[in-house]
């Protein structure tokens, strides 16, 4: 059975577990085009000057989906993944989009790591990026009207110093 199989309960029949293998089921041209398609809705514009006239400019050598730009006005090349949180990284884009999808499903590094047959540490990384770019697009929350909150006491001070709380505890026992 395919480490990829998707969410098998040890429950359901052996037959079910090779019915579906979720990343056969996404493949780089869809994910690049909704990448576009989320991006720049009305049309490819230059993340640099902002212009929409963009001219294509060729396909990446090992991404052949990943579509290259000009701009003929500020002379920048650039491409689909520009400037996002996908740029600079060396796992497949669809990699990427599982692995948003399995946080959305909420399972734990190490179960996407199985699910994906990738490192420990790489779904860490790829996790990380993943959540900062998601922070960094949310707008502030602002808080409006009665807010309440519990209550908290915080011990100030005596960090690092254990004779200075051995001092208050011996005062306190003095006083029974």
């Amino acid at each position: 059975m395919s480490r990829t199989t998707a969410f098998i309960s040890a429950k359901e029949p052996a037959a079910m577990a090779n019915l579906v293998n979720i990343q056969g089921l996404i493949d780089d041209a869809r994910c690049f085009e909704t990448v576009r398609h989320l991006r720049w809705p009305e049309g490819v514009r230059c993340p640099h000057c902002g212009s929409d006239k963009v001219a294509r400019h060729g396909h990446d050598e090992r991404q052949r989906d990943r579509q290259r730009y000009r701009c003929p006005a500020c002379q920048v090349r650039f491409d689909d993944l520009t400037d996002t949180i996908f740029a600079g990284h060396h796992q497949p884009l669809r990699l990427w989009i599982l692995c948003l999808y399995f946080m959305g499903l909420n399972l734990s590094n190490r179960q996407i790591a199985r699910e994906l047959d990738l490192n420990v540490g790489d779904v860490q990384a790829m996790t990380e990026q993943l959540r900062t770019g998601i922070l960094a697009a949310r707008p502030a929350e602002v808080l409006e009207g009665v807010v309440e909150c519990d209550e908290v006491y915080v011990t100030a001070g005596h960090k690092g110093q254990p004779v200075a709380v051995a001092k208050k505890a011996g005062r306190a026992g003095a006083a029974d």
